[in-house]
């Protein structure tokens, strides 16, 4: 068994907590799950998935990774594993759906005041029209970066080459801007 307490378990490596788990370590279990859910979850709604989609998908993912922990050569490398597996039961889901076609999530306004959700909304259409119109690699890295995965887990998700990732977001993000204008 690894060693107990949030904080140690916050702090640990990928590679222990991977080891710990498959010695039956609920805790290392639950530090994975922390750790890398939202990560999963953008990887889902990046193939354009929807909810109950993408929810079957991070839900499949983490089922792969309890059958098949003991098979893991890299268990450093569990967040790549994780976007790779997510990445691969998305397009599944796709294929057996006989879809290829891909939507944005839904965003909901936050504050009440009318006035200021009328602007806000008005800006995020503008934002979110300038975002569509990029091309659907541009689309895939900025959703993926809006929720935080590493460069690893972006290049696993997105089968693309870790050293081109940095370069690709900057590009993307130059071009969105462009996009947008003065507008915001």
């Amino acid at each position: 068994m690894g060693p107990t307490g949030t904080t140690k378990m916050r702090d640990a490596a990928p590679g222990d907590l991977v080891v710990w788990a498959r010695k039956g370590d609920q805790s290392a279990w639950a530090a994975l799950t922390v750790r890398y859910s939202r990560m999963v979850w953008s990887v889902a709604r990046a193939h354009g998935l929807g909810e109950a989609d993408a929810a079957d998908v991070v839900q499949t993912t983490w089922l792969r990774l309890v059958e098949r922990i003991d098979r893991i050569r890299a268990p450093d490398r569990v967040g790549t594993w994780l976007a790779v597996t997510a990445r691969h039961e998305a397009a599944r889901l796709l294929r057996h759906q006989g879809r290829g076609g891909r939507s944005l999530p839904p965003l909901a306004a936050t504050d009440p005041g009318p006035d200021h959700v009328c602007l806000e909304r008005e800006r995020l259409r503008l934002v979110m029209a300038a975002i569509q119109a990029l091309p659907e690699l541009c689309r895939n890295v900025l959703r993926l970066f809006a929720s935080s995965p590493g460069y690893a887990e972006v290049a696993a998700a997105l089968d693309i080459p870790i050293g081109s990732v940095g370069p690709t977001r900057a590009r993307c993000l130059t071009s969105l801007r462009a996009r947008i204008g003065g507008v915001l």
